[in-house]
């Protein structure tokens, strides 16, 4: 944005990140424009419209079976699991909007948002997102 190199920047861009990933969208996109932004798409979308905005490959999700065979989880994961997958997708964006707030004062500090990941990460964990495996998944 014009500024000089800063923690607080390089939150904002990762903020733009998280949303970008989970989104599918950039922010350069067409559709961004008369002052809409990748940030205010995913704000305002979070109250009802999680799963509308979201990349729909990550409601495809392929995990592994007993022998090495692919097998579609979204077809053999139980309604509740599903939800908490959105809930966590939720968690995420969130981290994304707080991260990429406009005036860097508004930005989270590091300490909070790798907390916040860590949390989120455990819940897929626990609701074995990964057919019913534990994954290993470095923060």
């Amino acid at each position: 944005m014009g500024n000089e190199v800063s923690m607080s920047g390089d939150m904002y861009s990762f903020g733009i990140l998280l949303l970008e990933m989970f989104t599918g969208k950039r922010p350069i996109d067409a559709m961004f424009e008369g002052g809409l932004t990748l940030h205010n798409y995913v704000e305002m979308a979070m109250a009802e419209q999680v799963a509308n905005i979201a990349d729909p490959t990550l409601f495809q999700q392929v995990v592994m079976g007993e022998k090495g065979s692919s097998i579609n989880s979204s077809q053999n994961q139980s309604p509740a699991c599903i939800h908490e997958v959105q809930e966590c997708l939720t968690s995420i964006l969130k981290v994304g909007i707080a991260c990429s707030e406009e005036l860097p004062r508004d930005r989270p500090d590091i300490k909070e948002i790798v907390t916040q990941l860590h949390v989120i990460k455990n819940t897929l964990l626990e609701v074995g997102v990964h057919g019913g495996m534990r994954a290993n998944i470095a923060a």
